[in-house]
């Protein structure tokens, strides 16, 4: 499971998984608008990453962001780090 600590939302912290195949799932939203957060864990699971990210990133709320754009910035990161595993950004 991957860790994403939220800047500038509700929510502190993302947990998510991303299946072999590239496919979004599991996603679990630490704080923030419950009924929200479990409506976009529900509709992006076992999505591909790319239609997530190009979905969502974008979506602003408050300070210039929103859960769902975190989540497109979080599921963003792991792909850096998955192409660039000796790279600690």
């Amino acid at each position: 499971m991957q860790t994403y600590m939220t800047r500038g939302t509700c929510s502190r912290q993302i947990l998510f998984d991303v299946t072999e195949d590239d496919r979004v799932t599991n996603v679990k939203f630490i704080g923030g608008c419950s009924g929200n957060l479990q409506a976009i864990s529900r509709l992006v699971d076992g999505k591909p990453i790319d239609l997530v990210i190009s979905t969502l990133k974008g979506i602003k709320c408050r300070s210039n962001t929103s859960c769902g754009d975190q989540l497109a910035t979080a599921l963003e990161n792991y792909k850096l780090k998955k192409a660039n595993p000796e790279s600690k950004k």
